[in-house]
């Protein structure tokens, strides 16, 4: 057995001189009073168990446990955030392909009745080489725009007043326009110009979607 000071104690145990003090009160270390210094009785032979490195392991794997759960979330927020910009990126690319149709749609049909409007004044520049009366000419002439006008008026017409001239009922006039809202992007016939649908009558049989 050897003398130590508690400091010395604590020291040589690698432990607090509070951790010495409380085995001195449980009685596993003992100690005398010289010249009002407290020594302690130590058993070199033996030591105390220190749980240090115990608990830093412990708090170790808790730390790269906490880590991997990181990363697991952070690789699943990665993939939200890929999969959001893809139907994004799709949603656009959607928008500008309905966009570009339906600007051709509109193209055709001007293309469409500026064909018409060429053949009609081809005939009516005919007429005038037949050598006929100016004043029947004119007459003529008139009366040939006004067929124009009622022709492309005819040809192409908007389905709010196709279904206003059928004298349908009210329930039936909402169900032929939903029809028509449902085959907009897929039937060719449809025209829709804005939120407005139109019917080219000349060109189309729409039997099938105003019965």
């Amino acid at each position: 057995m050897k003398k130590m000071s508690v400091a010395e104690a604590a020291e040589f145990f690698g432990v607090s001189k509070e951790a010495v003090h409380n085995r001195i009160r449980r009685g596993s270390l003992q100690s005398v009073m010289e010249n009002d210094v407290k020594m302690v009785f130590v058993d070199e032979t033996k030591t105390i168990k220190k749980p240090v490195a115990k608990r830093a392991t412990k708090s170790a794997s808790n730390d790269e446990r906490y880590y991997k759960l990181l990363e697991a979330q952070n690789a699943k927020l990665q993939e939200r955030v890929e999969v959001l910009e893809n139907e994004t990126r799709t949603l656009r690319d959607q928008k500008e392909q309905m966009l570009i149709e339906e600007r051709k749609k509109i193209e055709r049909i001007y293309k469409e009745k500026d064909e018409q409007l060429k053949n009609i004044l081809q005939t009516i520049s005919s007429k005038f080489m037949l050598g006929a009366p100016l004043e029947e000419n004119e007459e003529t002439f008139e009366a040939e725009m006004v067929e124009i006008e009622e022709e492309i008026e005819s040809n192409v017409i908007s389905l709010k007043k196709y279904l206003k001239k059928s004298g349908l009922s009210e329930k039936k006039m909402k169900k032929i326009k939903k029809r028509f809202k449902e085959n907009a992007d897929s039937d060719e016939r449809v025209i829709k110009i804005g939120s407005k649908y139109y019917l080219d009558t000349a060109k189309y049989d729409y039997s099938d979607l105003v019965k």
